[in-house]
């Protein structure tokens, strides 16, 4: 748990109630389930309306901030609509020939809120994404338990795989941050995925800044822990989400991680994969990882169970 006054908050921003296709929680037994996964925050998204909205706040305390927002679910993609307004419905009657999704995404943006690429890979109808993500701020590119069999399952791998290709094109000259969320739908799938975010307080503006500008990692469970830094020598020091003007010093990489019992730790730069190292058996160490802002445009870093399945991965530190 963070500290109430600014720090590292837990939260899981794509959730479902009773009130949509599927749902089976309450507001109220969704909020306990959060508290219970040490959360200090969620959305509420239902399918296109807003019907939970007025009952969030009596659910909602000190210790746990509710976002209110929508899945907008569209014939040619979904997307999560975070931060509108009480009983705010964005429309969701149309594909990517009508050209009109550009007009629903600066509504929710002139109200203050956020605009998120939902499940870009989901393996059904309407749920692959087809609109450029051109207007929209971040990119969902894990949902749900990392991999699964079941049909509808969103192929996380291949989401994360577009999004760093994204970023290798564009992180010197404006880039989308990553963030993963469980998809909740059932008992005991909140929280898994969940995103960490920088915040200067526990409040919807301040993790909503902190999600848009990609000071934020994502979790797979509450027991993983992870710190992500670079520095360079006179130049200082950057952490998550932010850039780093290195110069010609050496950059250091370093990640320190808890709770992945013999977990895989990898960096990650336009080049791809180009430092591995494993945890201990405890799950717990440190990694350092050297280059120069003349070979890496940016660090990331992903930590992955020895199966493979995605543990915790990371937004890029920027070098310049």
């Amino acid at each position: 748990m963070a500290d109430r006054e600014g720090g590292w908050y837990r939260g899981d921003c794509h959730v479902h109630s009773v009130c949509s296709n599927g749902g089976e929680l309450t507001p109220e037994r969704l909020a306990a389930e959060a508290r219970a996964v040490g959360l200090d925050f969620l959305a509420a998204t239902e399918h296109n309306n807003a019907d939970t909205h007025g009952t969030w706040g009596l659910c909602a305390g000190d210790d746990l901030l509710v976002v209110l927002g929508q899945e907008v679910t569209t014939r040619t993609g979904h997307w999560l609509a975070l931060g509108v307004r009480p009983g705010q419905v964005v429309d969701w009657r149309y594909g990517v020939r009508d050209e009109v999704v550009d007009r629903q995404l600066g509504e929710v943006h002139r109200g203050g809120g956020l605009c998120v690429v939902a499940h870009p890979h989901a393996p059904y109808d309407s749920g692959t994404f087809l609109y450029p993500y051109r207007g929209f701020d971040v990119v969902e590119v894990w949902n749900g338990p990392w991999s699964s069999d079941l049909p509808w399952q969103a192929d996380n791998e291949a989401a994360l795989a577009e999004w760093g290709r994204g970023l290798g094109a564009d992180v010197r000259s404006g880039w989308r941050p990553a963030m993963g969320n469980s998809d909740t739908h059932l008992s005991g799938q909140i929280g898994v995925p969940h995103t960490v975010v920088r915040a200067a307080e526990l409040s919807t503006d301040a993790v909503l800044a902190g999600i848009r500008a990609g000071r934020s990692w994502i979790a797979g469970s509450a027991a993983v822990e992870l710190a992500f830094t670079v520095s360079a020598g006179a130049a200082g020091w950057a952490g998550i989400g932010e850039g780093l003007a290195a110069g010609g010093e050496p950059v250091v990489a370093r990640v320190g991680v808890r709770g992945v019992p013999s977990g895989v730790v990898s960096f990650h730069t336009e080049l791809g994969k180009v430092h591995v190292a494993s945890l201990s058996a405890a799950g717990e160490g440190e990694v350092e990882w050297r280059t120069h802002a003349a070979e890496s445009a940016f660090v990331r870093v992903e930590v992955r169970h020895p199966g493979g399945s995605m543990a915790a991965l990371t937004n890029p530190v920027v070098l310049l």
